[in-house]
């Protein structure tokens, strides 16, 4: 079984029996899929272990692409490894990132996933601890209630992907003759994104996800981010807390 939900942020009551019994069920040859914003990879801490532990012992495997609000630092220097046909970081044995750009061979369907989005929080600005006055903008800024994130604390550059993220994806789209089972990311294509939020400003990677869209031969995307759950289109699922039943 192949299961999928959306943005976690550290938090994952929800896979709790009583919220998800039917784990009793799985083994490790079942997965749920997190649609980005794992946010269980943060502080590097203890009680990132606990929850990454508790993760851990859950009967089946946890996947998951990334999302803006992951600490980057941490996540991109776990082990890479190869699994199913694409490239994971190993975060515990069964709690695997889905690197971006791959195609992968799970239950006998094939995933493409590309992790990131665009931070919609920050529209006052993202300060650098570097900066002289950092601590007195800071506290400042937290009075006001601005909307702004810290860089190397709240918010990574990476939270985008590179260039040669992009080029991996094309080639492996290449290899795969742009036709899948599932995409798994964590913003929306640009027409789907703007679908969800009749305001929505395009960006990069959603522009990037639109040509994937009008290209690819796929049965069903599946994305995060936008904190709803619903179907946009037949084929455009978003999800937040819902957990639901890909194959």
């Amino acid at each position: 079984m192949v299961w999928a939900t959306g943005d976690t942020h550290g938090s994952f009551t929800r896979f709790e029996e009583q919220y998800f019994p039917e784990q009793r069920e799985m083994d490790r040859d079942d997965y749920v899929i997190i649609c980005g914003d794992f946010g269980g990879v943060w502080s590097g801490g203890q009680e990132d272990a606990e929850k990454l532990d508790w993760l851990e012992d859950r009967p089946f495997t946890t996947l998951f692409v990334d999302g803006n609000h992951e600490n980057f630092d941490l996540l991109n220097a776990l082990l890479v490894q190869e699994w199913h046909g694409g490239k994971v970081h190993c975060v515990r044995p069964h709690v695997l990132h889905l690197m971006r750009g791959q195609v992968f061979d799970i239950g006998g369907r094939t995933f493409f996933t590309i992790g990131g989005a665009a931070s919609h929080d920050i529209q006052d600005g993202i300060l650098d601890p570097a900066d002289p006055g950092f601590r007195e903008t800071y506290w400042s800024m937290r009075r006001l209630r601005r909307r702004f994130r810290v860089k190397g604390l709240s918010w990574w550059p990476e939270e985008m992907p590179t260039d040669e993220e992009y080029t991996a994806a094309l080639e492996a789209l290449e290899r795969a003759s742009w036709k899948v089972d599932y995409v798994i990311t964590h913003c929306a294509p640009t027409r789907i994104a703007q679908k969800v939020s009749a305001g929505y400003c395009p960006d990069v990677l959603t522009d990037f996800l639109e040509m994937v869209r009008r290209r690819l031969d796929f049965h069903y995307w599946l994305f995060g981010h936008y904190h709803d759950n619903r179907y946009v289109t037949r084929e455009h699922i978003l999800l937040w807390e819902q957990i639901v039943q890909v194959i």
